[in-house]
């Protein structure tokens, strides 16, 4: 199987691949192609230097010095911003959100490795094909969200991959791994290291997704460490708003206020 990649996006593949460098799609627009989906954004990962991709990229493109730091750059090809980022390993996560220490790597599996879960740990290339260190194509086929290594660790590193792991089951209706879900309620209180801008925009993408009402259920006490207000419901007026929020479209605020519509002082709480 081919995956059709957009001639703005390929143009930037190719550069690199003159100059002697690998290159790679990856993530989300691996899993939506590989699922049928259409594809909104193309993230690539490469083992060129930041400093080397400024120096092959500026003489053709603009180029946004997005994250010199992590090793990423944005290059605008055509219209389109395309996030470049060297293949790197993460080291110390003191604050339950970002990495203490990037070193960059010449290795993909290794840059894999440091990424949340396995679907979205695929990658692609024109010359090589797709690269699935991690089965990530087993658990696409099986309807699986599983965490890549041992999941405490991958969510002790980013308390946000909590609700990411919630918001991809509930929109791809995807069954999350065991030891994975166990993971999610045993790390839950570190959600609170994570900023609210981050949080309500996790959120906004759940309550877009098609089954959030039965994952709103189903992982209650998660969401009561941000919306403490649940806990007021039972469990039959919780899944009564669960099943509301899933009958009627995904509109984010139709879905809000069926969600606060039986808690208390909701102006408060948004």
């Amino acid at each position: 199987m081919k995956m059709e990649i957009p001639a703005e996006v390929l143009n930037l593949m190719d550069l690199l691949y003159e100059h002697g460098y690998e290159c790679f799609v990856i993530g989300g627009a691996v899993r939506d192609a590989l699922l049928g989906r259409p594809v909104h954004d193309y993230d690539l990962t490469t083992n060129a230097l930041p400093k080397e991709m400024l120096k092959i990229f500026r003489k053709k493109y603009p180029v946004i010095p997005t994250g010199l730091k992590h090793g990423t750059v944005t290059v605008v090809s055509g219209d389109m911003p395309v996030e470049i980022t060297t293949y790197r390993a993460d080291s110390g996560y003191s604050d339950h959100r970002h990495p203490d220490e990037v070193t960059f790597t010449r290795s993909l599996r290794e840059d894999c490795a440091r990424r949340d879960f396995t679907i979205n740990a695929l990658c692609y290339s024109p010359v090589t094909g797709f690269s699935d260190f991690f089965d990530g194509v087993t658990d696409l086929h099986n309807g699986i969200i599983r965490c890549i290594g041992r999941p405490h660790d991958r969510l002790d590193e980013d308390a946000l991959r909590i609700l990411r792991a919630i918001r991809f089951a509930a929109r791809f209706r995807f069954t999350i791994d065991p030891e994975t879900s166990q993971a999610l309620f045993d790390q839950k209180d570190t959600l609170v290291y994570v900023s609210a801008e981050r949080i309500k925009t996790e959120l906004t993408g759940f309550l877009q997704a098609p089954a959030c009402g039965m994952y709103l259920c189903r992982y209650r006490s998660i969401f009561e460490v941000f919306l403490p207000e649940l806990n007021t419901l039972d469990e039959e007026a919780l899944q009564q708003a669960g099943d509301a929020i899933d009958r009627c479209a995904p509109d984010t605020l139709i879905r809000t206020a069926l969600l606060l519509k039986d808690l208390a002082d909701p102006d408060a709480i948004l």
